[in-house]
């Protein structure tokens, strides 16, 4: 990042070229509103966040205690705040990521309301949350440099050297709040030039990392509801391609592709495909589609039949024209479809699963490194499962195989609250608290998110503030459990006023206006009364 001096000369340089025709410009406050804003573009901001993904990417290769995370976000607020708190607790942003969630897109930002995770909201509304969340975050830059620029004036004012050079000093090691976000570009809203437009439109806005899923577009599912349909590899492929076309065409060498696996849930494909050379990845992909084996004469009006192995078979066919694959199945297709991403394009895996269970992830994670042996998954740790129940009845059956006495809990009722302060409860929340850090390191995790955390936060908090603000606490509730709360954590929305950028905006009206700026931030700014 360029030092406060370097961009006070480098602006002085700006305003001494136009002589006097620049004379009302003070080139301190240029140097300043340059240093609150050194991300110009979306494409600054891609370029920017790919090259600290791949820097991440490599140090989980050396050394995968090196993971990284990230919280899904449905607002730009949202976004934020999780990075200011982030800096707050942890001092760094390093390895720690956002993640735009499509489901999240599709519930909160529609315009036609809340949907279900089906690809049906705007497109456009994907890229434009991408731009709103580094526009706060931005913000976020401006808004704490802005604080940092305010602890050097009153350092000057007082004659405080000291204060000002450690004013200075933490400016130049200012770290930005903005960081990479993975985006959820579905299955790609259409056909393989939709993908191509819409991933140029997720890039200009500053995505350097696009996650794409294997369903059918236009018969798209949630990843943890059933219905699910695949695409044949080169379908899929091709969307891949697109995606690396834009990153290239708009000059994001580094940018990043999620290749999504939805074959372990999904026992439906739309279409046969076509086999050009015998074992192909047409042939491999029809190996798995569920078929009985008939003569010419079993043949029934409509019949669709294939050669397979030699042989002439029925794929069995719904209703509605999809055909099945073969029960059981699921594990091997994701294995194949995962070799097949990375062969061809893709950066990174995510592997949808149905529960979170380390032993399954790492077995399917073994068997693709053996042909690829860099591998690494992006992890969902989805609010579909219920870790609760998940982790007590790993626990359960680990226990049972060990021979440990597990009479006193029934493995169908693990989440009665009776079991809360149990010795298995214990051992499953240790499980629980663990499980990334023993995922990262034997079943291959580069980078776990949770997709729809504050939709849950935001409904959790809600309803407590609710049932207490109009019931008997009143105005207590809010007092007592968020504004004094805020207070007490330090949590810099008390202020937010200053949060929303007014503190901002009064610092360029000094700079536009000089001595007649009207000011917000005057003694009777209710502000003031939280110091």
């Amino acid at each position: 990042m360029t030092t406060y001096q370097e961009a006070l000369k480098a602006a002085e340089q700006s305003v001494a070229t136009h002589g006097e025709k620049f004379e009302a410009i003070n080139p301190e406050h240029v140097a300043r509103m340059r240093l609150q804003n050194r991300f110009h573009s979306g494409l600054d901001i891609a370029r920017y966040t790919a090259k600290i993904m791949r820097e991440d990417m490599a140090a989980y290769d050396a050394n995968p205690a090196n993971y990284t995370q990230s919280l899904g976000c449905w607002h730009g607020f949202i976004g934020q705040q999780k990075l200011i708190a982030i800096k707050k607790h942890f001092g760094e942003t390093r390895q720690r990521y956002l993640y735009l969630s499509g489901w999240m897109v599709a519930a909160l930002r529609s315009e036609f309301g809340p949907l279900p995770d089906q690809s049906m909201h705007e497109k456009t509304s994907v890229s434009a949350l991408i731009g709103e969340l580094y526009d706060f975050l931005k913000q976020a830059d401006a808004r704490e440099l802005r604080h940092l620029f305010k602890a050097v004036d009153d350092a000057r004012e007082a004659g405080n050297k000291a204060a000002e050079k450690e004013a200075l000093v933490k400016i130049d090691s200012f770290q930005t709040h903005v960081v990479p976000i993975i985006a959820d570009i579905d299955a790609g809203f259409g056909n393989e030039e939709a993908t191509y437009l819409l991933a140029k439109k997720m890039i200009e806005a500053g995505a350097c990392c696009i996650q794409i899923e294997n369903q059918v577009s236009d018969a798209k599912q949630c990843g943890h509801q059933d219905g699910k349909v695949t695409v044949p590899h080169e379908d899929f492929l091709s969307k891949i391609n697109a995606v690396r076309y834009a990153f290239l065409e708009l000059g994001v060498d580094d940018g990043v592709i999620v290749a999504r696996t939805d074959s372990l849930g999904a026992g439906l494909t739309q279409k046969i495909p076509v086999s050009q050379t015998p074992g192909d990845l047409a042939d491999q992909y029809n190996a798995y589609i569920e078929a009985e084996e008939v003569s010419a004469g079993d043949l029934r009006e409509g019949d669709l039949v294939m050669q397979r192995d030699g042989k002439m078979i029925r794929p069995t066919r719904l209703p509605n024209g999809l055909v099945r694959f073969k029960a059981g199945t699921g594990e091997d297709r994701c294995v194949l479809d995962c070799i097949t991403s990375l062969q061809n394009g893709a950066d990174l895996l995510w592997i949808e699963t149905e529960k979170p269970h380390v032993g399954q992830i790492a077995g399917m994670v073994n068997r693709i490194r053996e042909v690829i042996p860099n591998a690494k998954l992006v992890y969902n740790n989805s609010p579909s499962f219920n870790w609760t129940l998940s982790f007590r009845q790993q626990v359960f059956d680990a226990w049972a195989e060990s021979g440990k006495d597990v009479s006193g809990y029934d493995r169908d009722d693990l989440m009665n609250a009776s079991y809360d302060d149990s010795d298995l409860a214990t051992e499953a929340d240790n499980k629980i608290r663990l499980f990334q850090k023993t995922a990262s390191a034997e079943a291959g995790i580069f980078h776990h998110l949770i997709t729809l955390p504050t939709y849950h936060t935001a409904a959790l908090s809600t309803d407590n503030l609710a049932k207490d603000y109009f019931g008997e606490q009143g105005m207590l509730a809010y007092v007592a459990g968020v504004q004094r709360r805020e207070i007490r954590e330090g949590l810099a929305t008390v202020k937010h006023q200053d949060m929303a950028g007014s503190n901002i905006g009064d610092d360029h009206k000094e700079y536009f206006s000089g001595g007649n700026a009207l000011k917000a931030s005057g003694k009777d700014n209710t502000m003031n009364q939280f110091g």
